[in-house]
């Protein structure tokens, strides 16, 4: 008879404890299925059990990776929307302006007035046309399906010829670039085209935005952690007229123009295009600002 009453005794407890789990089981069921999903809610456990409390810890932990991609959605959209703004901006200025110079042009009796026209029509297109370009080197820069060519390039040469491009408009100002190489035989791990494409990059926005001649300076530095490796570090100082104006945490970003000045004068895209181009070959980029002094330096892994 004992032995009859320990069954029935343990039979009870195990129905008890299975209608327990099954009860929270059924209360962590609705709860998921009528949770307000615009409030950061949570399942509490009322049977802590080391299999109720996982089963629980999982859900939350679901629920906050969702909260998560709901606010890092929002966020990108609120990004979109103002780039978006910034772009129809950017494109409808100059395209507006080349419309009212082409119609004073066709409005005017004189000739020299009426070349005057067209040539600030023809410079307010130019304008448009750089924002496009800068706009298709911006998408491929960040196209994964667009693969680089990665191979051992020397990184002088590179430059030089980026620098005789730009002879020009150094002579206009008057500037003498300063080059100071640790080694001017460096070699680096990268996409040529692209690696001309960040220095020309570079090159425009100190031409651009700068007050002094760029002085460009390169050293190796080792990078220490989980993948440590030799980079060579590539920086273009120069002085800019308001840098109490510029977030250096923010250059990169895409459409950032710090004063009226850059927003009058580039896409906002140069920097952009810099750092995504540095983080394709395995590099990177940064920038800081010490005085009137702007520095950007990009690092590329050393061949």
């Amino acid at each position: 008879m004992l032995g009859v009453a320990i069954a029935c005794v343990l039979a009870c407890l195990l129905t008890a404890t299975v209608l327990l789990y099954e009860h929270e089981l059924a209360r962590i069921a609705h709860f998921t299925k009528r949770r307000d999903r615009t409030e950061n809610e949570r399942i509490d456990v009322g049977f802590p059990t080391p299999g109720i409390s996982s089963v629980a810890a999982a859900v939350n932990g679901a629920l906050d990776d969702l909260r998560d991609e709901r606010a890092a959605m929002a966020r990108r959209e609120e990004a979109f929307r103002r780039d978006l703004a910034s772009l129809s901006h950017d494109i409808r200025t100059p395209l507006a302006g080349a419309q009212g110079y082409i119609q004073l042009h066709d409005r005017s009796s004189n000739s020299e007035e009426k070349d005057r026209y067209l040539r600030e029509a023809a410079s307010r297109l130019s304008a448009m046309r750089e924002l496009t370009d800068m706009l298709f080197g911006y998408s491929k820069a960040i196209d994964e399906d667009s693969p680089l060519e990665i191979e051992d390039v020397e990184v002088m040469p590179a430059l030089a010829s980026v620098l005789a491009n730009a002879y020009p408009q150094f002579v206009e100002r008057g500037w003498e670039p300063s080059i100071r190489f640790d080694d001017e035989g460096v070699r680096v791990m990268a996409d040529e085209d692209s690696m001309e494409r960040i220095f020309s990059n570079l090159i425009t926005n100190a031409l651009r935005h700068g007050i002094s001649a760029p002085a460009i300076s390169q050293r190796v530095v080792f990078l220490s952690g989980a993948e440590a490796k030799s980079m060579v570090e590539i920086a273009f100082s120069n002085e800019t007229e308001d840098a109490d104006s510029i977030d250096a945490d923010r250059l990169f970003e895409r459409f950032y123009q710090a004063d009226v000045a850059r927003r009058e004068n580039g896409s906002g895209l140069g920097l952009a295009i810099v750092a995504s181009l540095c983080s394709k070959m395995g590099g990177e980029a940064e920038a800081r600002i010490d005085g009137c002094m702007l520095t950007i330096t990009v690092r590329l892994p050393a061949a």
